[in-house]
């Protein structure tokens, strides 16, 4: 068997993703979702690969995915980062935008190629925000939030003209995170 045969590379891209999201501390069902191994597969790599290595600290979070919504627009700096990831989402095409600011999942996307992107939006939210507030768990939600439940939606600025994170069914003052975050830097400070 040559690991470089064709037939393999199926195999090797969804081993790569699971290895991938067991850095990130992705949940065994999210991981199960993207490359459809077993629970039992994801356990063994984990044992295998980063189960003891003093050198990285990678934990297994246990229990379902977080599911709310709340967590991206409850207060600024968070709709900021939700905002910024989102766009990471598109600029990976893992979704595509609509006229009414609405994501739908990216045509011809496998599950292997959807949890790639995602998994390349996470590393650069990560790059850029040092001390960031989601966790590739909260990553996965908000995608889902965006794409199949439409609980959240880009919402344009009137301010600036740009798209945000907002909740589509809360009071929208149509004003971005940046610009929020702008307008309170101006003010003199008492």
């Amino acid at each position: 068997m040559r690991i470089t045969d064709h037939r393999y590379s199926a195999e090797l891209d969804k081993f790569d993703l699971a290895v991938r999201m067991i850095q990130h501390e992705a949940r065994t069902g999210t991981i199960r979702a993207c490359t459809g191994f077993s629970e039992d597969r994801i356990r063994k790599i984990y044992g295998a690969y980063f189960k003891g290595s003093g050198a990285s600290a990678v934990r297994r979070r246990r229990g379902k995915s977080p599911k709310r919504i709340h967590q991206f627009v409850n207060s600024t700096p968070r709709q900021l980062e939700a905002t910024v990831l989102a766009g990471l989402f598109l600029l990976c095409e893992a979704g595509e935008l609509d006229d009414g600011g609405r994501i739908s999942r990216a045509r011809g996307t496998d599950r292997v190629g959807l949890g790639q992107r995602l998994c390349q939006a996470f590393e650069a939210y990560r790059g850029l925000h040092p001390d960031p507030r989601l966790s590739f768990e909260w990553a996965w939600n908000l995608y889902h939030s965006l794409v199949d439940s439409h609980e959240l939606y880009l919402a344009p600025c009137e301010g600036c003209g740009g798209r945000y994170v907002q909740d589509a069914y809360a009071l929208d003052y149509h004003r971005c995170p940046f610009c929020e975050m702008k307008d309170h830097r101006a003010l003199p400070s008492a």
